[in-house]
């Protein structure tokens, strides 16, 4: 192996060298450890060290790195306390998800690292977010962020370089190809030759690096890196290299030719190094013990602490409370005489949004055609001459980049609005918000400030794929807040304050409502209380309850009936208001749940549920649930409205009555 150490000091050398032993030492104490019982899974990155300590020493200290499985480097050369990320691997409370979650699944803001989930793709999103706070803020810095060979064939990949090559983002994406991804060679994984060959594609630089040289792998980030922070662009870099152990140890290595163990054992990045340095005086034996042995007495010593500290003891309320970020949120009601102008619904909500982005200049809004074009519903009509492209920016059909890109925005402090363009396309991006925006503070403490608008429902005969109500799925996802409002004065208020929230918000705006329904709307800024109903109708022999579109459907049927009923409007179902639906449920101890959604699965069944847990005494009839059809929605009018809930109704109401 050959190595240039061009205008390189001595102490430039040693440093390295530091980085490359410590990372490789602890893998060693780590695969006794293993042995002995004492840890119960590891990633192994012997071979391929030289990547995560050549790059991370070249960016600078408050540049952000997105790393994987086998960098343990980064977390070594950012000089994390070993007790602590020992501790994070052995699931202790001193580790940096409470023991949460394992190995490197975590972040840490104080030291620029955001850790990775086990879908490896998603962060390279993330690095497109943080990436493009720093370039908002003008602050000249690089993010840098790994994918392996194998987690390149994600389709996050392609969306994180397409994002970063349009938007001309600071990212370096390093892709590790050590010839396979778990057991599957590369030639089951991809058809081209390298990584370097699709920089091209997507108009952005590539190279290529012997991943196992650290001198060339630090010099090459150096370069780009410094490149970069003048002139903002992503760069795809790829790391020629190899994993000497298993993907994890129980996996073990059968599966690749030992031919291949020896031709790299010969490219060892640790021993050639070392050699290098020995040859050109650099390094004496002496020097080489004294760092192997400083080494150790750290490693050992930090291991003692994690032994000693005891398991953790459960406090279920600090579980439970830790899925969401504490916020008070301020009373921001209307005063009584505000002057209010007679709105639509849309219009409300882009009152709302407007006034938002006035009061918080961190908000950026992401999404399909809303810029010049304002959105296919017109919400941000004129925001880009208002706010300019900067924070009005629209994106590439890539609902899964963008998502993520909204975490990185909120990683950096800023807040990110994120518009589907129909609630059915988040189906693309379901993972970001699933796994990403909802655990993102119950594993490592840091919310996902990201508001995802839906615009949703059925009633335009536009079919099976721009009509679904899907809300149900984001309601069994805790972290997430689910919001849907049924008024203009309600979608403007809540829009405010899921906008203000820190907190993920998946924000539900029904599209038969935008331009069918008015009311008075305040002119100033407002926001009202996410999780807590509101009592659209008061009675006394019936309750319904539901939210969106069901408000108007169940309005209009008691009109039509002159039912002496509560219509209660939930408009939050994450976190919906028990208190609320205790009163109607014991106040007239009917109950009818509707809900625009199908039957199976959806909300109605769990409020249903807990009403038969805590007022069964209070009820004098079978709870009862109106819902759509279980089928996809079909496209013909009278198949769709033969599919919705609201033909099912009346039906339900003349029978709950007659009990």
């Amino acid at each position: 192996m050959q190595f240039d150490r061009k205008d390189y000091s001595n102490d430039d050398l040693l440093r390295l060298y530091e980085g490359l032993v410590k990372p490789r030492m602890i893998e060693e104490k780590m695969l006794i450890l293993l042995r002995q019982g004492k840890v119960s899974k590891w990633f192994s990155g012997i071979g391929q060290e030289a990547i995560s300590v050549g790059s991370t020493l070249a960016l600078h200290m408050d540049e952000y790195i997105l790393p994987l499985h086998r960098n343990l480097g980064v977390f070594t050369c950012r000089q994390l306390p070993l007790d602590r990320l020992f501790a994070q691997w052995q699931g202790k409370k001193t580790g940096f998800t409470k023991g949460r979650d394992r190995s490197f699944h975590f972040g840490t803001n104080e030291h620029h690292i955001v850790g990775m989930i086990s879908h490896l793709g998603p962060q390279l999103a993330v690095a497109d977010g943080i990436a493009l706070a720093s370039k908002l803020n003008d602050e000249g810095k690089v993010t840098v962020v790994y994918s392996g060979d194998g987690g390149a064939s994600e389709g996050d990949f392609h969306e994180g370089l397409n994002v970063a090559a349009v938007w001309q983002l600071p990212v370096i994406f390093i892709v590790e190809n050590n010839g396979y991804g778990l057991s599957t060679p590369s030639n089951e994984q991809f058809r081209h030759g390298y990584f370097i060959n699709k920089g091209p594609a997507y108009g952005i630089e590539a190279v290529q690096v012997d991943g196992n040289n650290v001198l060339e792998v630090y010099d090459t980030v150096r370069r780009l890196a410094e490149d970069l922070r003048q002139n903002p662009r992503p760069v795809l870099l790829e790391a020629l290299t190899f994993r000497m152990r298993g993907h994890e140890e129980a996996s073990g290595t059968k599966y690749v030719p030992q031919e291949l163990f020896e031709e790299w054992a010969q490219k060892d990045p640790v021993e050639n190094f070392e050699r290098y340095l020995l040859e050109q005086g650099v390094l004496d034996e002496e020097a080489k013990q004294r760092y192997r042995r400083t080494i150790k007495d750290e490693i050992d010593e930090a291991w003692r602490v994690v032994f000693e500290t005891p398991e953790i003891q459960v406090d279920e309320q600090e579980e439970v409370a830790d899925m969401y970020r504490p916020f008070d949120a301020p009373d921001q009601a209307p005063a009584a005489d505000a002057p209010s102008t007679e709105r639509r619904y849309v219009d409300a909500i882009s009152d709302g949004l407007r006034q938002s982005m006035e009061r918080f200049p961190e908000l950026v809004l992401m999404g399909q055609d809303i810029a010049e074009y304002g959105g296919v519903f017109k919400i941000t009509d004129g925001f880009v001459q208002q706010f300019g492209k900067a924070r009005v920016r629209n994106t590439p059909l890539c609902e899964s980049a963008i998502i993520g890109t909204g975490l990185g925005l909120s990683i950096r402090g800023k807040k990110a609005m994120v518009e589907m363009q129909f609630a059915d396309f988040v189906t693309c991006g379901f993972n970001q918000i699933v796994n990403n925006l909802a655990k993102s503070h119950y594993r490592w403490g840091q919310n996902a400030d990201v508001v995802v608008r839906m615009p949703t429902g059925a009633g335009s005969a536009a079919g099976p794929f721009h009509s679904q109500s899907n809300e149900a799925w984001f309601v069994h996802t805790p972290g997430l807040k689910v919001v849907y409002p049924a008024t203009p004065y309600d979608a403007k208020g809540l829009l405010c304050a899921a906008l203000e929230d820190p907190n993920p918000v998946i924000f539900f705006e029904h599209k038969m409502l935008y331009r069918s329904i008015s009311g008075p709307v305040p002119n100033d800024y407002y926001t009202l209380p996410i999780g807590q109903a509101r009592l659209a109708r008061e009675g006394s022999e019936l309750s319904i309850i539901t939210y969106g579109m069901g408000v108007h459907w169940a309005a209009k049927l008691a009109e039509e009936m002159s039912l002496d009923c509560d219509i209660l409007d939930l408009r939050t179902l994450l976190p919906w208001d028990e208190e609320a639906v205790r009163k109607t449920v014991e106040k007239t101890g009917r109950v009818i749940i509707l809900h625009e959604d199908t039957l199976t699965g959806g909300i109605g069944g769990e409020i249903g549920a807990w009403i038969a847990e805590h007022c069964f005494t209070k009820l004098d009839a079978p709870i009862q649930r109106v819902a759509s059809l279980d089928t996809a929605i079909p496209f013909a009018p009278n198949l769709e409205h033969n599919f919705l809930a609201d033909n099912r109704l009346r039906k339900c109401v003349e029978k709950l009555l007659a009990y």
